[in-house]
């Protein structure tokens, strides 16, 4: 669907509900947020409802008022706008939400989006959803200031590893300008984001430092966390974001797979270095994303879990 039609919508939409993903990261979450304050410049109630509590790393962020934690209530949402979400189910439980709903949008990145809602806006050579929602924001006659500015700001350095990424485009870089213009601290931003990180998560770390595996000469890298893991390190779910990329960063290693166990099923990031596209092994069990960072969730004991990978990136 044209930009335009998707922008008409949401002009004279009243009432937005909007959700991003499970365990939303920070690209999810702020631009959900960003989209949030523009439809609230145009006098839409919107509310944008998450599934847990805002991950602490990003408690800083401004717009933090329009956030709701989902508790099964029953709402009769007008409009409700998915964002960052590859497919239904990643919405969780507020699910019932998009299903209840007037009108459905899906607002995403990701090429094995699935085209779930009514009207669907998926542009796969976006960096980061935020430079989708830029994108409407503009086109919607919404002038940016600082707070918006600022979650497009975290949306794109988070989805684009600080911009180090392949996904990172020459567009990716014009749109940072008009963000820092519009008055974003790059240097307190990227302190917040990158520099700083609580005494749970560097134990949580550790222990991911030591449970690495290096399989097929080196090629591929496991790295795991359990409940207990988690707990020990005094960390919190949300602070495994990023984990992976220990493993990524490692020299030889093509394929970086973390796994999560978690209540009887194993959350699987993946993230390739090479030509290998690990969105096709994510899709194998569901799951979906992009040809160098995907994931799925696999019901099943976690040494089960780990073999079917391996045998997986090894076929």
């Amino acid at each position: 669907m044209p930009a335009s039609s998707i922008v008409d919508v949401l002009r004279k939409s009243e009432n937005s509900i909007i959700l991003p993903h499970v365990q939303a990261d920070g690209d999810a979450l702020c631009s959900s947020l960003a989209l949030a304050m523009a439809l609230k410049r145009l006098n839409n109630n919107a509310i944008l409802y998450l599934e847990e509590e805002i991950p602490r790393v990003y408690s800083f962020l401004p717009g933090r008022d329009l956030i709701k934690v989902y508790s099964n209530e029953v709402v009769s949402p007008g409009t409700v706008i998915a964002v960052d979400t590859g497919d239904l189910e990643r919405l969780g439980k507020r699910i019932s939400m998009f299903r209840d709903a007037r009108i459905t949008v899906n607002i995403d990145h990701h090429p094995t989006n699935t085209y779930f809602a009514g009207i669907n806006y998926v542009l796969p050579g976006s960096s980061a959803v935020g430079e989708i929602i830029y994108g409407l924001i503009g086109m919607m006659g919404v002038k940016l200031d600082k707070d918006i500015s600022t979650c497009l700001y975290v949306a794109i350095a988070t989805d684009t590893g600080g911009f180090r990424y392949a996904n990172t485009t020459s567009r990716t870089h014009e749109i940072v300008a008009d963000l820092v213009n519009a008055g974003v601290n790059i240097s307190e931003i990227s302190s917040k984001i990158f520099d700083s990180i609580s005494l749970g998560k560097l134990k949580l770390m550790g222990a991911a430092i030591n449970s690495l595996e290096l399989l097929d000469g080196g090629r591929i890298a496991f790295i795991t966390i359990t409940e207990k893991t988690i707990r020990v390190a005094g960390a919190s779910e949300d602070e495994c974001e990023g984990i992976v990329n220990l493993g990524k960063n490692l020299q030889g290693v093509e394929i970086a797979v973390l796994f999560r166990e978690k209540n009887g099923e194993v959350k699987v990031s993946l993230r390739s270095n090479s030509d290998a596209d690990v969105s096709i092994i994510a899709g194998k069990y569901g799951g979906g994303g992009h040809k160098n960072a995907a994931g799925c969730v696999v019901k099943g004991e976690l040494e089960y879990v780990k073999r079917r990978i391996e045998a997986d990136l090894k076929a």
